[in-house]
């Protein structure tokens, strides 16, 4: 039987595969957790999904999964975090984004909330902020990189 997470992780990981020009490696971060992916050893992707079938979507993040992702910041160059939105698309967001709206200070239970109306880009906020700008559903794998003028994947393969 093939498992619910298995499904949008698999979205995750086909269209980064699909979207690369080069080969990429792809690991299981070792965690407890099924969401943690290390791509050519030293990028973090973070996953999450809802299978809530229209905007918004809602995410929620326990400590356990912020001390995961924070971990994740320490060991690697780059982390990001990978909503995916039911069938609707993919949203990224960089590790320094997703403390904009879940800053450093972690508690039990925090949320994510992203929305977004018909033809639109996403909205996103969370438990401590919300992003003043909104993400497309193509920056994932392309996003750009901070200051580099180079999409995801180019950073990913120099």
């Amino acid at each position: 039987m093939i498992k619910e997470f298995e499904k949008y992780h698999g979205a995750v990981l086909t269209r980064l595969i699909h979207h690369s020009r080069d080969p990429i490696t792809i690991a299981k971060y070792p965690s407890k957790s099924n969401s943690s992916y290390v791509i050519n050893k030293n990028i973090g992707l973070y996953i999450k999904h809802s299978k809530k079938r229209l905007s918004p979507w809602t995410y929620s993040f326990k400590k356990t999964h912020q001390d995961e992702i924070a971990e994740m910041k320490k060991k690697m160059k780059n982390v990001y975090v990978v909503f995916v939105c039911h069938d609707d698309g993919i949203v990224v967001l960089s590790f320094d984004e997703l403390k904009i709206i879940l800053d450093h200070e972690h508690d039990e239970v925090e949320w994510v909330a992203i929305k977004r109306r018909s033809h639109e880009q996403y909205a996103v906020s969370g438990h401590d902020g919300k992003l003043d700008f909104k993400v497309a559903d193509t920056d994932f794998p392309a996003k750009a990189l901070e200051n580099t003028g180079l999409s995801f994947f180019d950073k990913l393969f120099r």
